[in-house]
Parts: structure tokens; sequence; C-alpha cells
């Protein structure tokens, strides 16, 4: 698997399958998730509802598929990351579990290439440095016991977050 990193909009990625950092509702909400249900349009909102229905709200730390509807994306893969309260193991093992349960979604979906944003570190306040350092060692970890997944970008929409990401991924 090869790992890229780039600064920009998650929404434009021509990718099998981009993550949304959803909520526990999966009704849409703001930052990037705003972004992808107002670029994807209403079948992506109109599944998850129909996910809703059945099984319920989505936990921290699973994940769940819908189509990208009218993004360049074949997926969305909606994961729900921990809200960073106490900084206690317990969340940053829910942050790690949104990343292998994406990975994990994709890889039953035949999914090879897959683009990811900063999970919970907007308005989730997970630190950043600490979010990046989670993100990478999961899907390193990930990577170590299946490589079906070719391609793996992680999308970074500030200068701040590409920045962390790029230099934890060169140590």
């Amino acid at each position: 698997m090869k790992i890229t990193l780039i600064q920009g909009d998650i929404t434009k990625m021509e990718v099998d399958a981009i993550v949304n950092a959803a909520n526990t509702s999966l009704l849409g909400g703001g930052g990037v998730d705003g972004a992808i249900h107002r670029a994807g349009g209403p079948a992506i909102l109109e599944e998850c509802r129909r996910i809703r229905d059945r099984q319920g709200r989505c936990a921290p730390g699973e994940a769940v598929i819908t189509t990208a509807g009218k993004l360049p994306a074949k997926y969305v893969i909606h994961t729900v990351g921990p809200v960073w309260n106490k900084g206690n193991e317990e969340e940053k093992g829910l942050l790690r579990s949104a990343y292998i349960s994406s990975l994990q979604l994709a890889v039953k979906n035949g999914v090879g290439t897959i683009a990811f944003p900063n999970i919970s570190t907007g308005v989730y306040r997970f630190p950043k440095e600490v979010a990046a350092e989670i993100a990478i060692a999961a899907v390193k970890d990930f990577m170590a016991q299946d490589n079906r997944i070719s391609n793996l970008i992680f999308v970074c929409y500030e200068k701040e977050n590409y920045d962390l990401y790029s230099r934890i991924l060169q140590s």
C-alpha cells in the first residue's frame, strides 16, 4: 500500500472511497461531514437514513458505507471518531478503531484506493498531533496485515494538519 499526503478538499478526490468524519446520527453536520453531504447530494443522506432505521446510530469507532452520490468517489465510508474529553486511552482506542473499521469495511467492499480526512480534530477537539500519530500508526498496522488497498491518501484541509502528517510520515 502506498500512503500519499495532500492538502486539499476530500470531496474532489477521485478514489474508490472517501472517509467521512461523521457524527453518531449519520445525518450530516458541520466540517467535513457537512461538506461531503452537500457535495454528494441527497442520495448519501437517504442511504444514511436507511442504515439508521436498520441499525440505529453509528457508535464511535464504528463505520458504515454508502453511495458517494454526486462525488467523484464510488463510496463514502462514514466513521465516528470520539470526542476528546479526558484524553484517556479509551478515546485514543476509539479513534484508532475508527480508522481500522473504515479500512476493514473498504476491503470488504473491494476498495483499492481510499482517502481519509483528519478524524475528530475539528469540533470533537482531539489534539491534532495526537490524532495524526494515531491515524498513521493505525494505517501502518493495518497495511502490515492486509495489502488489498493499493493507495491510501491522507487529505488535510488545513496546512497545520498537512505539516503535522508530513513530519510524522517522514520520521
